[in-house]
């Protein structure tokens, strides 16, 4: 595994996990009542989002252009934090609107 390789699968798992933290921060400020900080949360994970995103495309170009990507646990473990991550700030947005209705 090269270093942009490993670089690219490291900005995967390094900023899906900041979505994630991110995403259940912005769950406890709105179960407290503070939208505010629910929705700069929730910002700042979709902003993180697109980041783990780049680091993804990245790696989808360069396997289009025909580089061959060994495909390592780590690799597979990079897509599991995207799509956990990508499901839990979904989940977290339903969530901060129930609170939301519910304070109303």
């Amino acid at each position: 595994m090269d270093q942009e390789y490993l670089e690219a699968v490291m900005g995967l798992i390094i900023n899906s996990g900041n979505a994630k933290s991110d995403a259940m921060e912005a769950i406890y400020a709105a179960k407290t009542g503070n939208f505010d900080e629910a929705d700069a949360k929730i910002k700042a994970a979709e902003e993180a989002l697109v980041q783990a995103h780049h680091s993804q495309t990245g790696l989808l170009t360069k396997e289009a252009q025909g580089e061959k990507l060994d495909i390592t646990l780590l690799t597979v473990h990079s897509q599991d934090h995207l799509m956990t991550s990508i499901a839990f700030t979904d989940l977290a947005k339903e969530i901060i609107d129930v609170h939301r209705k519910i304070s109303a």
